[in-house]
């Protein structure tokens, strides 16, 4: 009876290393895959908040926010007029991401206009596959420094 070959040890790191960087390439994917997510979902957050959908803005937060309270009155009376981004997002290996943006905005009734900075953090939903908004809408103060 033949005995099967010895494999030197060699051949095992090339194949341990190989296997490796193949397992590395996936996760290195599957983050690109995240980032390309949130991108996309901070740039639909600005264009909703920009153009004045705040009911889709508010549907961006996560679900268990948005069943304990409904989209805020004030927002009935808001125009956001600028949207700056101060920080891009930064992921971090838990799953979440922080973004940092200065929003101006005006009550239509007092055209006074305000300025505030909103310190954005997400969090990726494994089984939903998207990013949800878990800081919560602008506190936009219709009193305050301008």
């Amino acid at each position: 009876m033949r005995q099967p070959p010895k494999t030197s040890s060699a051949t095992s790191i090339i194949l341990l290393l190989v296997i490796q960087s193949m397992i590395g390439g996936c996760a290195t994917i599957e983050r690109d895959r995240q980032m390309v997510a949130l991108d996309m979902a901070t740039r639909g957050y600005q264009a909703a908040l920009r153009w004045g959908d705040y009911e889709r803005a508010f549907n961006q937060l996560q679900p268990s926010q948005r069943e304990q309270k409904g989209l805020p009155p004030a927002f009935a009376n808001l125009r956001v007029v600028g949207y700056d981004l101060v920080q891009r997002p930064v992921m971090h290996a838990d799953g979440s991401a922080v973004q940092t943006v200065v929003i101006d905005y005006v009550f239509e009734d007092t055209q006074i206009a305000r300025r505030l900075t909103d310190r954005q953090t997400w969090h990726w939903d494994e089984v939903n596959r998207t990013w949800w908004l878990h800081s919560g809408l602008p506190a936009f103060a219709a009193t305050g420094p301008r």
